[in-house]
This record gives C-alpha cells, structure tokens and sequence, in this order.
C-alpha cells in the first residue's frame, strides 16, 4: 500500500485542486489514532495510546500551556493526518521545522501544508472533512482575538508560554473545548483552579508534573498523561521536554 497521501489545496474544488503528496516522513512522525482528526498525544499509567480529536466537525478552540514543544508536535501530527496548518507568530524561526518537515514535490516546490505568518487578520481558506484546518495563534501570554473558529473542521490553538491573569477574561481559556497543561509553578497552578474550577489535588498535581508530563482538560475531563515521540519526531523536534 503506498505511504504517501494527496491533498487538496482548501478553498477549490476537489477537481480543479492541483494535488500534492506528503512524504512518508511526515507520516511516520505521528501515530494517528483512525478517526478522522484524531491524533495519538501520549501515553497512559500503564503505556497505553491515549488520543483525542483535536480538528472536529464543528469549530473547535484548544489551549496549550507550558512552552513551544508540545504545540509544535501537535502542529506536526494534525499535518500528518491531512491538516492545513497556519501559524500566526511573532517569532516565525520557532516554527520553520514545520515547514521544513513538510518537505517538497517531485518537481522542487514546498509542499503548502504549513503556512508561517504574521500576527494580523486574515481570511482562513475553507476547511472541510477532507482538508481540515489547524489555525496556531502564538500571540503570547494574553492573545487577542485575532483568528476564532468559525466554521466545521477548523480548530485554533492558542500556545501560552504561561498562564497571565487576564487570560480568565478571555474567550480563549474560557470557552476552550480542550486544554493541554505542562507544569506549572504554584501561583499559576492557583490561577489554572480558578479559570477551570479545579479541584484542590487536581492544583497540586499540575504544580509535579514531570517534564515529559502534561494534563488533558475538557468538559468533565482530567486526564494526566506523558508525552510520547519516535526516532523521526525527535529528529524534528529533539527530545520531549517542557518549555523550548
């Protein structure tokens, strides 16, 4: 069977879209779980795959908080799944390895699975089932609110490099369906318990996560979970770690 996949640009027709194919690299970056938008995001207490959807039929907003890493390889997996993604950053050299993983066609052109740009509005292409969006919003600590999903199959991803005090007033912390935490030190861990109504151990737990640890929150969700790469990933990324 062969291992590399064609996409459509977004926005066209699926007929008059000219076609390119993702490298096997990039798939064998990621081990993503088979329904569509799912992607694998670490491991269990026992090692088991634990995965969640991060692109889903209806507009969708995340969180990461802790450092450039995790949001990086979760931009690297939802590409591997078929996403678009489009990273709206002030430090774009952070994120040219996506664009360097994307690799190139036959003929010498970047494979346009990721887009770097800057931190102004725009007009996000059309995200559909079968070419969904990953909109990456790396506006610092309190990001505006430059780029809300507002369509099936497109999900903004906001990356905190920290947790600020006015993020509890935000749209992106209040209404996010699903928020990734790496440790946090007890102030902002106190801060994290008062935007999500956690539970006293739930605070503490944050404030011991290991460097390779993280929690997935969501609606009636507290997943404690460790962060997982491959060989292929590594040379990417280098090593899971917290922060950058």
């Amino acid at each position: 069977m062969s291992r590399t996949r064609t996409l459509d640009i977004p926005g066209h027709s699926r007929r008059a879209a000219p076609e390119f194919l993702v490298p096997p690299e990039t798939l064998d970056a990621v081990s993503p779980s088979g329904d569509r938008g799912g992607m694998i995001i670490g491991s269990g207490p026992q090692g088991e795959p634990l995965g969640t959807s991060i692109l889903r039929p209806q507009p969708t907003r995340m969180v990461t908080v802790g450092g450039l890493y995790l949001a990086r390889q979760i931009a690297l997996r939802a590409m591997a799944t078929g996403a678009w993604v489009i990273v709206a950053t002030g430090r774009p050299t952070a994120w040219k390895v996506l664009e360097q993983a994307a690799g190139e066609t036959a003929d010498g052109r970047q494979v346009p699975l990721a887009q770097i740009r800057r931190l102004t509005p725009f007009d996000p292409p059309r995200s559909t089932e079968d070419a969904p969006l990953l909109v990456i919003h790396d506006g610092g600590a309190v990001p505006q609110e430059l780029f809300p999903p507002r369509s099936a199959w497109q999900t903004t991803m906001y990356v905190l490099p920290y947790l600020h005090p006015q993020m509890g007033n935000g749209p992106a912390a209040n209404t996010a369906e699903l928020v990734l935490l790496q440790r946090l030190p007890p102030n902002q861990a106190q801060l994290a318990g008062r935007i999500w109504y956690l539970q006293p151990p739930q605070i503490q737990q944050l404030t011991t996560l290991a460097d390779d640890g993280a929690v997935v929150l969501g609606n009636m969700v507290w997943t404690p979970i460790q962060l997982v790469t491959n060989k292929r990933e590594q040379e990417i990324l280098g090593p899971v770690r917290r922060g950058d």
